[in-house]
């Protein structure tokens, strides 16, 4: 079979293997559709600290079952599905507490493990979830970084009525703009990137602000009538989107950092105290593959207007080098395979 590798950072091509066979718990699928995402770049660009090489990428990954146990009741031949890619123990502390999303021993695909970008994959049957009828391929996928935005949502304890500012208009914070906007909350969208933001007011953002040409901190003043934000959500990772969060929040507000910064951010701590912050962490998701792929289904979230193309499996390769070399030209993308 076919698959997307990364033999080592800079050297991706189209490989053949062996064709996957179905392990004991799993079920057997044949890959339709598969998304990008800033971790299989960050892979290719060798700053993943967590990939080892060589390695199949793609966690983004949704197809049809060709094959189950003999007795498996839930599933069979012929169902839509997208996995869930995060693979957990189940004995560790977090998994012992519903906390799965963020397992001691977590390994994700295409980072830890093999990655679903291959014609067949062999996936835990208690980590997939049913596709709705009538949603194209091409759009399955972005049910995985939708979740993590809902995720970051609710670390965020956001509720109807409040200001949630969100800083980093890529496709997370787009998304988390998003599903807030389905909860009653009103976002407030904080990037440098005057396209990002002119897409977020199509999306129905009413807020957005330039960290480069306005002072947010007065602005949002203004839009909260004082009080600042209930809820920020951080998910540029940039060390000054990170710091401005504590500026940005109300007292007795919520922090859910979503961003992986790329080294230790200095931090007023002084200020956690003072305002008695909530921060939270906020990684993957749990749970929440339903309701994400019913939002997309219902059009409650449109995440096709983040998809910048959708490409071959053939393709792929030189896609990931040119969003590698020219991250600015894209948003998000999906294959077809």
């Amino acid at each position: 079979m076919k698959t997307v590798l990364l033999k080592s950072p800079g050297d991706i091509l189209i490989s053949e293997i062996e064709t996957t066979q179905r392990q004991d718990g799993h079920v057997l699928l044949r890959v339709r559709s598969a998304g990008i995402c800033g971790s299989d770049i960050g892979a290719y660009k060798g700053v993943n600290p967590l990939v080892s090489y060589p390695r199949v990428i793609g966690h983004e990954i949704a197809g049809e079952i060709v094959e189950v146990a003999d007795d498996e009741t839930e599933y069979k031949v012929g169902d839509r599905v997208i996995i869930e890619p995060y693979v957990y123990c189940g004995t560790c502390y977090p998994c012992s507490i519903g906390h799965t999303n963020c397992c001691e021993n977590l390994t994700v695909r295409g980072v830890h493990i093999e990655g679903g970008m291959a014609e067949y994959v062999s996936h835990p049957r208690h980590l997939l979830h049913k596709v709705p009828d009538g949603l194209p391929w091409h759009l399955v996928p972005m049910a995985e970084p939708l979740v993590i935005s809902m995720h970051a949502v609710k670390q965020a304890e956001t509720k109807a009525g409040q200001h949630v500012v969100i800083t980093g208009a890529g496709q997370i914070g787009l998304l988390a703009a998003q599903y807030a906007l389905t909860l009653g909350a009103i976002p407030i969208m904080v990037d440098p990137v005057e396209e990002r933001l002119a897409l977020a007011r199509s999306l129905g953002v009413a807020h957005t602000l330039n960290p480069v040409s306005q002072d947010v901190v007065a602005e949002i003043l203004s839009i909260t009538q004082g009080r600042m934000a209930e809820a920020v959500i951080e998910c540029s990772g940039d060390a000054r989107a990170i710091r401005g969060t504590v500026d940005y929040v109300a007292y007795a507000g919520h922090i859910a950092l979503v961003g992986w910064p790329k080294s230790d951010i200095p931090m007023p701590t002084a200020l956690f105290t003072k305002k008695e912050l909530t921060i939270r962490g906020s990684r993957n998701s749990v749970g929440q593959f339903p309701e994400s792929l019913r939002l997309i289904a219902e059009g409650k979230v449109n995440v096709q207007a983040l998809l910048t193309k959708t490409v071959t499996m053939d393709e792929t390769p030189a896609t990931v080098a040119d969003i590698a070399a020219h991250p600015e030209k894209y948003l998000k993308v999906t294959c077809l395979l």
